[in-house]
């Protein structure tokens, strides 16, 4: 018969090896998200500088366009017709 050490340590190596390998791959699936995560919020900034620098060009563009057209006149309103009873 095997001792009940032997057998007591077999099996303590054995959970120690899956706990192990289970650790293992919780820290890979943390790594990869993390990484994941870093590449989406780069890619947002991205994102968002470009729009800012669009809407600044935009801006300045419209504030160009405004400023060579020449004023136009104000249009006065006519007053309504009055009403027949």
């Amino acid at each position: 018969m095997a001792n009940p050490t032997d057998i007591r340590d077999t099996a303590r190596r054995k959970a120690n090896t899956h706990f192990t390998a289970s650790e293992q791959r919780d820290a890979m699936v943390k790594k990869e998200l993390e990484q994941e995560r870093n590449a989406f919020d780069s890619r947002t900034a991205k994102l968002k500088a470009l729009r800012l620098a669009k809407e600044a060009a935009d801006a300045e563009a419209a504030k160009i366009l405004a400023a060579s057209q020449p004023p136009k006149a104000a249009k006065k309103k006519k007053a309504p017709a009055p009403k027949v009873r």
